[in-house]
């Protein structure tokens, strides 16, 4: 089978095209012959170098998470799962064991991980981490969902979202941006999102954003959000200087949840302000299996549509990269076979 593999940690011109054998599934494992796998910024970071979990021993390294297609072939002790089903992977790797395994939430796992190796023509997976597809869901959609609308989805929980409050979404035209201002307007919340970029806000507002402001510099940024109002939750998947934003515009008991670090791996604020305001700075990483069944679920019933900006074919997986270094793209880049 063909993958498309981190050759080198160079970027986007690190890509290759190999030759892989095709997987046989042992106990608990399934193959699912890959139909589109969407790219998200932790693949980009890995081949860039910029992380710590790949190393020049890994390469040739096959990244992709978000996977969706069909499966081929399952090993012994399958249960529920069999050839020919439709699926999409939760990309979840967890112990099992640990209290939060027991207890949930399961992304709070003490060994937390992700899987790899979806950018290829067959992947092979834990089955019981595959989620049935209904009619009408195809698989590049499917594969949009996990990664940034889980993460989404489970920051909006986090923050306590709902009906009239105000979200703001500092670069709300990235994966999880987007995910954020879409699965807001599905719970009722008034959204203000920023982006350097005059089009994408207007692509964003189609998609149920209620305020844009244009620009990235967070003095600026700060005056112009404050004009809309105050928020109740912030979703921050920047970091960096963008905490303090986040935090600064916090209504009085207001809720900011921090899922990354695009910005910056360090952020600074007013502790006073923090306890004062009882406002509350929270940790997010990905979201459950449950919450991807309920935004399968959200997408079969209409009320939502995840943006997919481009798909590109496995033998241009390089160009997707580069795409999203470019940070041209409003919602997902997804690669299909």
């Amino acid at each position: 089978m063909r993958a498309a593999a981190f050759a080198d940690l160079i970027g986007p011109d690190g890509v290759s095209i190999i030759e892989r054998p095709d997987p046989d599934p042992g106990r608990g494992e399934a193959v699912v012959d890959v139909e589109a796998c969407s790219i998200n910024r932790h693949d980009l970071w890995i081949l860039e170098g910029d992380s710590t979990m790949v190393d020049a021993d890994d390469l040739p390294f096959v990244s992709g998470l978000d996977i969706a297609g069909t499966v081929s072939a399952v090993g012994d002790d399958v249960r529920g799962v069999e050839p020919g089903d439709r699926v999409v992977l939760c990309p979840n790797e967890t112990c099992g064991q640990c209290r939060f395994c027991r207890e949930g939430p399961e992304n709070q796992c003490e060994r937390f991980s992700l899987y790899h190796g979806g950018l290829a023509e067959r992947a092979l997976v834990r089955a019981d981490r595959l989620v049935a597809l209904p009619d009408g869901v195809d698989a590049t959609t499917a594969a949009a969902l996990p990664t940034a609308y889980m993460t989404a989805y489970r920051m909006l929980q986090r923050a306590q979202v709902g009906p009239g409050d105000l979200v703001f979404v500092p670069g709300a035209t990235g994966g999880v941006g987007v995910a954020g201002v879409q699965l807001a307007d599905v719970l009722g919340a008034r959204i203000v999102g920023t982006s350097s970029s005059a089009a994408k806000l207007d692509r964003l507002t189609d998609l149920g954003l209620d305020h844009a402001v244009q620009g990235t510099d967070p003095d600026e940024l700060r005056d112009a959000v404050a004009d809309v109002g105050t928020p109740d939750a912030v979703l921050n998947h920047l970091g960096g200087p963008y905490s303090e934003l986040g935090l600064d515009l916090l209504c009085r008991g207001g809720r900011m949840v921090v899922c990354g670090r695009t910005a910056g791996n360090r952020s600074t604020f007013d502790v006073a302000d923090l306890f004062l305001g009882h406002k509350r700075v929270i940790g997010s990483t990905m979201g459950t299996q449950n919450d991807l069944e309920t935004l399968v679920d959200l997408v079969a019933s209409g009320d939502l549509t995840p943006e997919v900006d481009a798909t590109y074919p496995l033998a241009a997986t390089d160009e997707a990269f580069a795409a999203m270094q470019d940070r041209d793209a409003v919602g997902k880049l997804v690669v299909t076979n």
